[in-house]
């Protein structure tokens, strides 16, 4: 049986009442916006801090959820994760596998990819490239120019680099051809990988709200963050129209924290099923080789 010595039983307590400490930190917020909107309009003014609601009131839940402009927002924020996510992976992951072949141009390549890492697009050019392209008012001005994140491209190829060379030489062998290669043998073998990357542009497509204020000018498809800066930011109660016979007029308040609460939820769901593979795809293509 192992035996820890006095100073290792320390430093893991130490440790880990550090990280619940860290823990307690980073629920508090979540906690108080989940105590508001599920509060009652004479609690909420006569509460200056609260953690937990005495009276349960669903009215800011109800007017949120029967409001057409959030719904909407959250659909079309959920199409733009998905198929920005699915776009994202594919293209990262076929050109981080031919970046890890001996194919022409490569270096040439990974030297634009590295200069676009050190010296990133400005504002101004990059809106005139979405301008000129038609891209204004359209869905895939929150995808194209995201595309390819640098840096996952670049751990994306050492991770296809530290797959065991024989593997792919036992296939060419067989007879098989760099997209049989890629689709058969690379993809199954790279599922951690393309989970955790898969997680970040996810992340990265949810919570996007500056292209969407700045390239998408009709209301009808902002993403959930460009609503939430109506509701909170610009504290517009107009943002969200609802019919009056059907639900009470909740606090401004409360409604603002129901819908926070609402557009986190989705995201924070995808962390416990990507979990086991998030640490593992991270590590494997920055340890090896």
């Amino acid at each position: 049986m192992f035996y820890k010595s006095w100073s290792e039983r320390l430093f893991s307590w130490v440790n880990g009442t550090f990280l619940i400490g860290i823990a307690c930190v980073m629920l508090f917020p979540f906690l108080y916006l989940f105590a508001i909107s599920f509060s009652s309009y004479k609690e909420y003014i006569t509460n200056d801090f609260m953690l937990w609601p005495k009276d349960w009131v669903t009215d800011a839940y109800a007017y949120v959820l029967g409001s057409n402009e959030f719904m909407r927002s959250i659909y079309f924020t959920i199409a733009i994760t998905l198929i920005g996510t699915a776009a994202n992976l594919a293209v990262t992951s076929a050109m981080g596998y031919s970046l890890s072949r001996p194919v022409l141009f490569r270096k040439g390549v990974l030297f634009l990819v590295l200069f676009s890492l050190l010296f990133p697009a400005g504002l101004i050019p990059t809106y005139l490239v979405v301008k000129e392209t038609g891209l204004i008012n359209s869905i895939w001005a929150l995808i194209i120019p995201v595309l390819v994140n640098p840096f996952n491209l670049i751990v994306m190829r050492q991770f296809f680099v530290n797959i065991p060379h024989e593997v792919i030489e036992s296939a060419v062998v067989d007879g098989a051809n760099d997209l049989k290669i890629f689709s058969n043998i690379v993809i199954p073998l790279s599922k951690p990988a393309l989970a955790a990357f898969g997680l970040f542009y996810a992340v990265i497509h949810w919570n996007s709200y500056f292209p969407g204020l700045l390239y998408i000018n009709n209301p009808d498809k902002w993403p959930v963050q460009v609503v939430l800066r109506q509701l909170i930011v610009v504290s517009d109660p107009d943002t969200l129209s609802v019919r009056q016979d059907l639900v009470n007029l909740p606090p401004p308040e409360t409604v603002q924290m129901a819908a926070l609460l609402l557009a986190t939820v989705p995201i924070l769901v995808l962390y416990p099923f990507l979990q086991k593979h998030f640490a593992k795809g991270v590590m494997l293509g920055a340890v090896k080789g």
